[in-house]
């Protein structure tokens, strides 16, 4: 008997795959926590013979070349993938026996890179699983500008071509298992549901279901905004990504915080943002350890400068290391555990501004109240869905280099659910400017009464 195990990346919408038989197993796009996958095959008793990529990531460090490293096992890249390391290059059609009676087979599936590669695991001759890595997704498929926006198009194509190729070669029966597109940026639109198989992708998938042309225009309208950090993704996983730190941080007290900031370095806090608006240190910036850390963090900071972390408990900045390594911030400068009351000198008060609702800001405007500035930090795509007439937009992951821009007054700052707007609320904060930090859904401001424009249906 076959086993596939899922390793979830929640905070990346990535999933990684075991999958093996009674004495050996394949890895495949394995994070660069290459613990969890070792603790993974260590739970089934197998040993990891092989490692395998279905493309050159753009979202995340992979920990493939470090797995094969550590494991002895064979380390399989699509053979177009140009990279600086030694691997065993796979072509369409190669196959490679994982275990007795379980072999993988490759599948050129172009389209979210040039060299993307499905795998095929068939247990005695019989598919059981489709590895899609940013191929055939939930739904959806890989988003096609990752690349170069010149290949944009002919790879949307390529796409569509592939997920063609997924559904006629394999039974509706089996599942598909994707490495993208459980909240991943690689995905072309959001996906829904956790499992799914070729059949049910027949039935509602786009690409499945549209001719090339509209599939391609649709697909090229819907793209949104790229990460800026995933520009340092690609190339590092060409260049062969070094073995991870996760031992703790030099321990940081209340002067080594302030010269940190002082120094202009990114001092972070991952306290909950209730608590954060309760009381903070001057400066620091909100991102909520159990949000999406690494994604929000890794997208808004200067690539490459300095951060400290403070949390509640070790174990917070320890899980926070671990996220920050799967997108190449590998090493914090320093981190401190507590509260405000242990991060600031001696008679220094903590800063703080006060939380809202939609019905807040509502019952203020009827007020007729002056020097209020609504800013709205969602992106493009969201805001042109509905909008609260007159607000200021700036999406929160281009607020750091466009603060001058934000009108003066009391600057009310909503997203959809809160989690960026406490991320641009301490970014203002910081900057000295009056925040209020709008903790509430965006369905609730209509109903606040609001003016909310909404985009025409057709």
């Amino acid at each position: 008997m076959y086993f596939v195990d899922t390793l979830r990346t929640e905070g990346l919408g990535n999933h990684s795959y075991l999958a093996g038989g009674r004495r050996t197993a394949v890895a495949l796009d394995p994070p660069r926590d290459i613990d969890r996958v070792i603790a993974a095959a260590a739970r089934r008793g197998v040993r990891i013979t092989l490692v395998v990529e279905t493309h050159v990531h753009n979202d995340y460090i992979t920990g493939g070349l470090e797995l094969a490293r550590t494991t002895g096992a064979h380390y399989l890249v699509p053979a177009g993938a140009a990279v600086a390391y030694a691997r065993e290059p796979v072509a369409d059609g190669d196959t490679v026996a994982v275990d007795a009676g379980l072999e993988l087979r490759a599948l050129a599936t172009p389209g979210h890179t040039p060299h993307h590669t499905a795998y095929v695991l068939a247990e005695d001759g019989r598919a059981v699983a489709a590895f899609t890595g940013g191929s055939l997704l939930i739904g959806a498929v890989g988003r096609t500008d990752l690349v170069d926006p010149r290949l944009t198009e002919p790879l949307a194509r390529a796409q569509h071509a592939s997920a063609h190729r997924l559904a006629d070669e394999l039974a509706d029966e089996v599942p598909v298992l994707p490495t993208h597109g459980f909240g991943s940026f690689c995905s072309s639109s959001p996906v829904t549901g956790d499992e799914t198989t070729i059949g049910a992708e027949r039935r509602r998938n786009a690409a499945l279901l549209e001719d090339v042309d509209t599939f391609v225009t649709t697909l090229l309208a819907g793209l949104d905004d790229v990460p800026a950090y995933y520009a340092h993704m690609g190339p590092a996983n060409a260049e062969g990504p070094s073995p991870v730190d996760l031992t703790p941080p030099r321990p940081a007290d209340a002067a080594l915080i302030a010269e940190r900031l002082a120094a202009g370095e990114w001092v972070v806090d991952l306290r909950n943002r209730v608590a954060f608006a309760d009381g903070h240190v001057a400066g620091t910036l909100n991102f909520e350890g159990d949000g999406q850390l690494a994604t929000y963090l890794a997208w808004l900071i200067p690539w490459g400068k300095p951060v400290t972390l403070l949390a509640g408990t070790a174990e917070q900045i320890a899980d926070a290391q671990r996220e920050l390594v799967r997108v190449g911030i590998d090493r914090p400068a320093a981190a401190a555990t507590g509260t405000p009351a242990d991060w600031l000198p001696d008679g220094e008060a903590p800063r703080s501004f006060p939380r809202a609702g939609f019905a807040d800001l509502a019952a203020l405007r009827a007020r007729g109240a002056e020097d209020v500035v609504v800013l709205d930090v969602r992106r493009a795509s969201e805001r042109a869905e509905e909008r609260i007439d007159g607000a200021v937009h700036i999406p929160v992951h281009e607020l750091h280099g466009r603060l001058g821009e934000v009108p003066p007054g009391t600057v009310w700052v909503h997203c959809a659910s809160g989690l960026r707007a406490a991320i641009a609320a301490s970014l203002l904060d910081a900057a000295g400017r009056d925040v209020v930090a709008v903790d509430d859904g965006f369905d609730a401001a209509g109903k606040a009464g609001l003016p909310v424009h909404r985009a025409a249906r057709s």
